[in-house]
């Protein structure tokens, strides 16, 4: 869940020149000290494109490569010459589900669920339209990524789980590791909330954040490693993947502070259309779902009209259940574990019941 952030407007136009400088370095710098792979996955060898028998890998002729287009979401999908899908591209959304080897992600300390997936999820630097495929943008992109191991928004999610490791640029800012939900409500608050929201990603950081709009998100001591729901997508897809940001849900461009914010904006294409809050309002065809699709809740009567949770899709475990993957006080910090409620979105459970909406960026 999250509310709105505080953030403070500019005094000095220096101050943000400075700023942004110094943002654009530490980005620079984070890409270079990035561990290359994905320490906190398995990879499943017999399953990542080699030959059964030991083979070397197979070699595809791209000449025979083909597109086709589907609808309901309108998208258009590459297959190898053995007719295998290789990748989908969804009309206005700039995230790409590649096949590439497959990864086994697991949290033993919540859950013993498992995914077993050969989806690469990646970040576009355009939206994806009918035709993009001839455009010299998109090739250059492919070529860089359809073979690349670095780490995907998949990849990127499982590194604030617990037990993550910590990852530091070169000024000793520490970008990725075992985060929390928030800190503790120590005043007992209405409804029994365990951990207060509101930590955005420039709170997990502990660093000043420069928005486009002008406005400096400032992080808080107390905030400091935690991300609460919202500022949990916005950590991966904004921070680390680079989509621009909103400073709240109103000013700037970009994803939105809030889920409410995210699940109402025009970003990105709507997989499952929000059409009311209710439990009548609850979508089907959940099947049109794929890993790194944001799906928003309802869960809390407090919040009257708003969304107020959001999580990203994983895709399906061992046992052929839907899940994703979201920052939640019960278990504090990011998870796919079962505490608080089953992170399933299929069935009766608790979240498939609030499930009111799905996003692909």
């Amino acid at each position: 869940m999250a509310g709105k952030k505080k953030s403070r407007p500019v005094l000095s136009g220096l101050v943000v020149l400075g700023l942004v400088a110094t943002s654009g370095y530490l980005t620079v710098e984070l890409r270079k000290q990035e561990d290359k792979g994905v320490p906190e996955i398995t990879n499943v060898s017999v399953l990542d494109g080699s030959d059964r028998s030991g083979g070397a890998p197979k070699t595809r002729d791209k000449g025979k490569e083909s597109w086709s287009r589907l609808e309901n979401p309108a998208r258009s999908v590459l297959r190898g010459s053995d007719g295998q899908v290789k990748a989908v591209f969804t009309d206005g959304a700039r995230t790409a589900t590649l096949t590439g080897p497959a990864r086994t992600f697991a949290e033993p300390s919540s859950t013993s669920s498992k995914v077993s997936s050969t989806d690469w999820v990646r970040l576009m630097p355009e939206p994806w339209k009918k035709g993009a495929d001839k455009q010299k943008w998109f090739k250059d992109w492919y070529a860089q990524y359809a073979a690349n191991k670095e780490d995907d928004l998949l990849a990127i999610a499982f590194q604030y789980v617990a037990g993550a490791k910590q990852k530091k640029d070169e000024q000793g800012t520490v970008y990725a590791g075992d985060a929390n939900f928030g800190p503790l409500n120590t005043s007992g608050g209405e409804g029994g909330d365990l951990r207060l929201e509101q930590s955005d990603f420039y709170d997990y950081l502990g660093v000043p954040y420069p928005f486009r709009d002008g406005v400096i998100g400032q992080p808080e001591t107390a905030r400091a490693r935690s991300i609460d729901c919202s500022g949990y997508m916005r950590m991966m897809f904004g921070y680390r993947a680079r989509y621009p940001l909103m400073s709240s849900d109103e000013s700037g461009d970009g994803l939105p502070r809030t889920a409410n914010g995210m699940a109402r904006s025009k970003q990105g294409a709507d997989i499952l259309p929000l059409t009311g809050i209710s439990p009548e309002d609850r979508p089907t065809g959940i099947d049109q779902l794929q890993p790194g699709d944001l799906v928003f809740f309802k869960l809390d009567t407090r919040t009257e009209q708003r969304l107020d949770h959001v999580g990203m899709v994983l895709g399906y475990d061992t046992e052929g259940h839907l899940l994703f993957v979201s920052s939640r006080e019960e278990v504090n910090g990011p998870t796919i574990g079962d505490v608080g409620g089953v992170s399933r979105l299929d069935g009766n459970g608790y979240y498939a019941k609030t499930l009111r909406s799905a996003k692909r960026l």
